[in-house]
């Protein structure tokens, strides 16, 4: 007999999925063929060996007990989650049919439905956007999380570009702005705190009291919606003391002059008054803004999901250059760098196969409305199919009262590729077993940090798991589609998704490559605008100005009258969106879903920790725990999500609140900006524990 000795542990280079700024580097380490450890790769200059706690469990996911790993085929109602299994073949035949059955009809009647579940650019919108558009199908505009943000940079400096995430580490002064980092931005913390402990002063503006700003120097609470009165609060400051850098000013932007007049009727008494602050602080951050040098604004997108996102961006991303902060490589701001990314999306969904048709966009943040819809001048067929990927949109989308009705649709014919029976697939009539992040290739970009990565397969897909690329070019066979392009491999698509401008090889024998890009890159202008200049008065997007939420006491005096309280529902720290929360281990560390409230807002409502909550408004109710806590401010309730629906405490979450009107730049969710009553449950009030 001979004895064959055991395979010896590999290290494969891989990529966190995820939507989070770091877009980790990752070592994953193999042993007879199972995944068992995922850790931060050391010599990647922004992952530093580090992992959030979600990632470093990633194993978990990919081998958990429920995971999908068969065709599934709806037999009871739609969103009971019951189904049988099927063959693949079976399956894409049925699926195939249907869609093509739709497509002689209709095209624009089926539409996809995806976003951020894998950032990957193979994995994500390569395969898939070359199925729809040679199918003709209705384009979905995909707005749920940053375009609001997105938008205003592009209005104001030309595309999705910042300061390098590392030169934080030398700032002076570090503002960071709508930004839980320790829970959503690892990375760019360790740089702050290399900042901190270098003696720079640190400032969190945020509503919410979080672990963030517990650990920065001061903290201005301000209300939701309220962040384009801050900025023009320090842009009057800085105006009327003589703190401008006003050659930079000259040089390099335009359009100042009609916002320095829109500045100067925002003294800090008036700016206080709207954010809920007081005068003394808003002098005082402008003053440090101005003296304290290099200044650093690490902005992220939670504040720009309310009304006036867009524009509170686009002032917030004129201040470096009031203070001439661009002109050294650790001031100015970076709310994304994806646009430094040279992404060929072209090569990658090939626009050219809808061979001049021009089929409509729909809004993925109106999805409720969309599903309900019957056809219509203007609006086009009633949707007919829906084929969803990388988002469970019954649980992230707004107004999930709607959603849900929409899924239910016994008309509708919905396909769902997943790894898990989450809330959106519990409606499918097909759920199609898709691999993880360990299981495929796919490149990746960032939006924060200037690295591109690779994820290499660690290990052969779990089942009949397939690649998203896989199932839509079998689907693609099934459905006719003779296309070369149809037949690319996923290394072949990945070596397109940057060209000539990365080199593949290089990448995969190393896992990243750095960007070749300039230090300080906005020192002399040369933003990538026509005029290399900020763009303050933008053609098409004018000036920027304050804009008060749709809900507010403000805009809606007769609606905060029956619901007083404002909520913001920013994510969970141990989930990401409504990723992880299947994961039992995370989950048994958030414990159950939770409103903060101040117990200033929680004594006169008989609110106390621990109690069942009826949160409501016209849209629907949502029942949670409440946790009476000074992270809350006064008048602000905080929901911490994404729950799926049905791991709430009565099927609901916290989008049973949150309404589908969309912000002012980018089409976007207005998630923070919506007006609530808390109630104590009288009927199921339990303490925790």
């Amino acid at each position: 007999m001979v004895n064959v000795a055991p395979a010896a542990p590999r290290t494969v280079h891989g990529a966190c999925p995820h939507d989070c700024p770091d877009t980790c580097a990752m070592r994953v380490t193999v042993e007879a063929g199972r995944v068992v450890r995922v850790q931060g790769d050391p010599d990647h200059p922004a992952t530093q060996g580090a992992l959030c706690t979600k990632v470093s469990r990633y194993p978990e996911r990919t081998y958990h007990a429920e995971r999908v790993l068969r065709p599934l085929r709806r037999v009871g109602p739609k969103g009971a989650g019951r189904f049988e299994p099927v063959g693949w073949d079976e399956a894409l035949a049925d699926i195939a049919a249907r869609l093509g059955a739709i497509a002689a009809r209709d095209p624009e009647a089926i539409l996809p439905y995806s976003y951020a579940g894998t950032m990957g650019l193979v994995q994500g919108e390569s395969m898939a956007g070359r199925f729809f558009h040679r199918l003709g199908a209705s384009r979905l505009d995909r707005t749920i999380c940053a375009s609001a943000g997105a938008e205003a940079l592009t209005a104001s400096y030309g595309g999705k570009v910042g300061m390098h995430v590392e030169h934080f580490a030398e700032s002076k002064l570090v503002l960071i702005w709508g930004s839980n980092s320790i829970a959503s931005n690892l990375h760019f913390w360790t740089h702050a705190q290399a900042a901190k402990r270098a003696g720079a002063k640190l400032v969190c503006i945020d509503p919410r009291r979080t672990e963030t700003a517990d650990k920065c120097h001061q903290h201005l609470a301000l209300r939701p919606g309220t962040d384009g009165a801050l900025a023009l609060g320090l842009m009057h400051e800085l105006i009327v003391h003589g703190r401008l850098d006003q050659d930079y000013l000259d040089r390099y932007t335009e359009g100042w002059p009609l916002l320095r007049e829109k500045a100067l009727a925002w003294p800090p008494e008036r700016a206080a008054v709207v954010c809920g602050l007081q005068a003394d602080e808003v002098r005082g951050l402008a003053r440090d803004y101005a003296d304290i040098q290099p200044a650093a604004i690490r902005l992220n997108y939670g504040m720009q999901r309310v009304r006036g996102g867009g524009n509170a961006v686009r002032l917030i991303a004129t201040l470096p250059c009031l203070v001439g902060a661009w002109r050294r490589r650790a001031g100015g701001l970076l709310l994304s760098s994806s646009g430094w990314f040279p992404t060929d999306h072209a090569a990658l969904q090939r626009p050219e196969l809808l061979a001049g048709r021009q089929p409509r966009t729909l809004n993925m943040s109106t999805i409720g409305d969309d599903l309900l819809r019957e056809a219509a001048p203007g609006f086009g067929p009633r949707i007919e199919a829906l084929v969803v990927y990388n988002s469970n949109p019954v649980a992230v989308a707004p107004e999930s009262p709607k959603v849900v009705r929409g899924f239910m649709r016994e008309d509708l014919f919905t396909v769902v590729l997943e790894h898990f029976l989450t809330d959106t697939a519990d409606h499918a009539d097909y759920v199609l077993p898709a691999t993880t992040q360990l299981e495929h290739l796919d490149v990746h970009g960032s939006y924060g940090h200037t690295s591109v990565l690779i994820n290499e397969a660690a290990v052969a897909p779990l089942g009949e798991a397939l690649p998203n690329t896989e199932i839509f070019r079998r689907l693609a066979r099934r459905m006719g589609f003779l296309e070369p392009c149809f037949a690319e491999t996923d290394e072949q698509i990945a070596r397109q998704a940057f060209g000539a401008r990365v080199d593949f090889d290089a990448l995969r024998a190393r896992g990243w490559v750095q960007l070749p890009l300039p230090e300080a890159p906005f020192a002399e202008g040369g933003f990538p605008t026509p005029s290399g200049r900020c763009r303050i008065d933008a053609p098409g997007w004018g000036v920027p100005d304050h804009l008060p939420n749709h809900e507010s006491a403000e805009s809606r005096p007769d609606l905060a009258a029956r619901y007083p309280l404002a909520m913001i529902s920013p994510p969970a720290r141990n989930f990401l969106n409504s990723s992880f929360v299947n994961v039992k281990s995370l989950r048994d560390i958030e414990g159950e879903p939770l409103l903060e409230i101040h117990p200033v807002d929680a004594a006169p409502r008989g609110i106390r920790s621990g109690a069942t909550l009826r949160v409501f408004n016209d849209r629907g109710t949502y029942v949670c725990r409440a946790d009476v806590s000074e992270r809350a401010r006064p008048g602000v309730v905080n929901g911490l999500g994404i729950w799926w629906r049905k791991l709430g405490l009565r099927g609901t979450n916290v989008n049973e609140l949150t309404h589908q009107q969309l912000t002012d730049l980018g089409r976007a969710p207005s998630f923070y900006d919506c007006l609530v009553e808390v109630a104590v449950d009288e009927a199921a009030a339990r303490p925790l524990g």
